[in-house]
């Protein structure tokens, strides 16, 4: 789950992190409202959209840039006229765009350096750690390529926490001495208190900005959040912006479905992320293109299935389908079930290569084959692979 940046503001001033004053608004006269009640002379506007590359993104409307400053509060007002209700495109959008709905007015800081600060899970030793580096407001995976001498990292014990020496260490190695290094210190130890206690993934602060009048503020983050976490974070969950997310993603989450749009055609449905990705790879072997990667897990339902096949024709670009299903705790025959319902619900029209395996996959069968749907039986994946792909490029 993604949240926006004034969101990230939000939770910055909930647990004590330095950063800029500003509020969101909705509209020009709420922005120009905003404006107004902000004691800095010179102002800062930014689009709200779940995407990177906004300073140097174009609106379809050919206004550029999604992040402008300006200097008085009617300024502010006329900047999100041009921006509110248009379509910005930028490197992460692709050519669709995203509608923004809403902007951040804050106070303009003058920067004197920028620096990168992160807290995140490492992987390969279940721990957070911490990633701090001089080189801040640039892509930090070429710094880490180019320069990764850097890069500092340090693991955090998580019984014990981010402790007092460390954030000296972090800051020090930052350059920042003095005032700035107590300023460091707790802006780090509050981001790693955000971190754990908001079941964090992930907290990207980049920049994080030393002003000119010596003041050190975290200037723009992302936030990434651990779903299996977040029913104990209703504050968290009530930020979700759905309205900035693959529609058909947002209709899988209502059904527990694990579903993740693509570029292809062939559409999947697998249960288990393992097997997901390996059917994915096989019809990309066979020569065709997924559509998406859709995960049922390993104890879905009769409905669930049926709102899997729901989901997947309503993207026109679906050609065919594949699904592919290992039983074991599954029931092969409750899936057979929800193939049939669902192809007779929407009256399925398109190729369907269905491959079952497992667990009372006789009786599952058994089922597909007295339903009287037209669809292909395959006895192992690649033999799914290679029917879906030829009865797409038939129809093609």
């Amino acid at each position: 789950m993604n949240i926006h940046e004034f969101q990230a503001r939000e939770l910055f001033a909930e647990f004590g992190v330095a950063t800029q004053p500003g509020k969101v608004a909705y509209t020009p006269e709420e922005a120009e409202s905003v404006a107004l009640g902000l004691s800095a002379g010179k102002l800062v506007i930014k689009a709200q959209i779940h995407a990177g590359g906004r300073g140097k993104g174009t609106f379809k409307s050919g206004f550029k840039g999604g992040v402008h400053l300006c200097n008085t509060p009617s300024e502010a007002k006329d900047l999100a006229f041009k921006m509110l209700g248009q379509i910005l495109v930028t490197h992460q959008t692709g050519p669709e765009g995203k509608e923004v709905g809403k902007i951040f007015v804050g106070e303009a800081v003058d920067i004197a350096r920028e620096l990168y600060f992160a807290i995140l899970i490492d992987r390969a030793t279940s721990v957070p750690v911490v990633i701090a580096s001089t080189q801040g407001g640039v892509d930090i995976e070429t710094v880490a390529e180019k320069s990764p001498e850097k890069i500092l990292r340090i693991p955090v014990n998580p019984f014990l926490g981010l402790q007092p020496y460390q954030t000296r260490v972090i800051a020090s190695s930052l350059g920042l001495t003095g005032p700035l290094m107590n300023q460091a210190s707790s802006l780090f130890s509050n981001l790693y208190r955000l971190f754990i206690g908001r079941d964090c993934s992930m907290v990207e602060v980049n920049p994080l900005v030393v002003t000119t009048d010596g003041r050190l503020l975290a200037l723009d983050a992302k936030f990434n959040f651990d779903d299996n976490a977040l029913y104990r974070q209703p504050s968290i969950v009530a930020m979700r912006d759905v309205t900035e997310e693959d529609q058909r993603e947002v209709e899988a989450s209502k059904y527990g479905l694990n579903y993740i749009g693509l570029e292809g055609n062939i559409a999947c449905l697998v249960n288990g992320a393992g097997l997901a990705m390996a059917t994915m790879d096989i019809i990309q072997h066979a020569g065709g293109s997924p559509a998406n990667f859709l995960d049922v897990g390993g104890g879905a339902t009769r409905e669930q299935v049926a709102s899997a096949f729901r989901i997947i024709l309503a993207d026109k670009s679906v050609k065919g389908i594949l699904v592919n299903i290992f039983g074991g705790i599954m029931d092969c025959d409750v899936i057979a079930h929800g193939i049939v319902e669902a192809a007779k619900e929407t009256g399925l029209s398109i190729p369907l290569v269905v491959r079952l395996e497992g667990n009372n996959v006789e009786a599952g069968k058994r089922t597909l084959a007295e339903s009287g749907l037209k669809l292909e039986g395959a006895e192992n994946i690649l033999d799914a692979a290679r029917r879906i792909v030829a009865a797409v490029n038939v129809n093609a």
